[in-house]
């Protein structure tokens, strides 16, 4: 079905537990689902399940939030029921912090796929692209108070917005699934694939690193280009030449020297 801007998109895909566990074949993923109709961030609500090892794997969906945020204190600004807004408990993790944080951007890339031209890609650290406008965000936070750390994989996906839904100053710069396919996207089958690609790579990078590297490779729009970003309060440029999964991102300084880039620490300048 297309829609125009003057045609009005129906509500058929609201986010309800059942209807998103039916058929869903996760190992570890999505073993409990919780459908919030409005909370504040289910980032925060899925810190407070992560005190409890056995949480792990729980996915918190909300149709709206009230205070989303993103990295450095950005505002994740969506319309009920327009994306998908989720956040995942993970107790149990054997991955760094880096590499999972390498592993969910391809999980989110893959889930997302081909949207009419373009291909879904990523956009280190925590954006993920079509068209070269961001579809998606991803904020990892953690607690690491406990032998094993805890963590939380906060993901928003635009899905039904239109261009002028969002603010003007972001127009330029955001999109969404239904914007790029000309079509109504399903949440519900979204968020199936969703877990089920979460799962997928959470499993392949507790056994080895190489082919999460080598997918984020793939779908890297930063990869063999320039770039500029802002480490400890400090502006770096080069040529990105790959990631480490301890390190970060690996850029060949105008220097000529080698560089590291860790995700939580650094922003990349526009």
């Amino acid at each position: 079905m297309d829609w125009t801007d003057n045609q009005i998109m129906p509500a058929t895909d609201p986010l309800e537990p059942d209807r998103i566990k039916a058929n869903l074949n996760t190992r570890r993923i999505g073993s409990e689902i919780i459908v919030y109709d409005s909370t504040s961030n289910t980032n925060d609500v899925a810190a407070e399940y992560a005190k409890s090892g056995k949480n792990d794997g729980l996915a918190i969906f909300a149709e709206e939030q009230t205070s989303g945020r993103g990295r450095a204190g950005n505002k994740w600004i969506c319309g009920k029921a327009d994306g998908l807004i989720c956040s995942i408990v993970l107790t149990k993790s054997r991955c760094s912090a880096e590499l999972l944080s390498l592993a969910c951007a391809v999980a989110v890339a893959e889930t997302i796929g081909k949207q009419g031209k373009h291909r879904a890609k990523i956009k280190w650290p925590n954006d993920i692209t079509i068209n070269g406008k961001k579809a998606a965000g991803i904020l990892i936070e953690s607690d690491t108070s406990g032998d094993v750390p805890a963590y939380v994989v906060g993901i928003g996906i635009n899905c039904h917005q239109k261009q002028d839904s969002f603010p003007p100053e972001l127009q330029p710069l955001a999109t969404s699934i239904d914007i790029e396919s000309g079509t109504l996207c399903d949440r519900v089958s979204l968020a199936k694939r969703l877990l089920t690609s979460i799962d997928h790579w959470l499993e392949i990078a507790e056994q080895t690193d190489k082919k999460v590297i080598d997918q984020w490779r793939k779908l890297s729009i930063q990869l063999g280009h320039r770039v500029t970003l802002v480490f400890n309060g400090r502006k770096f440029t080069g040529h990105c030449i790959g990631i480490d999964p301890d390190k970060g991102l690996t850029l060949q300084l105008d220097n000529g020297t080698p560089g590291f880039f860790p995700a939580a620490h650094t922003t990349v300048v526009r």
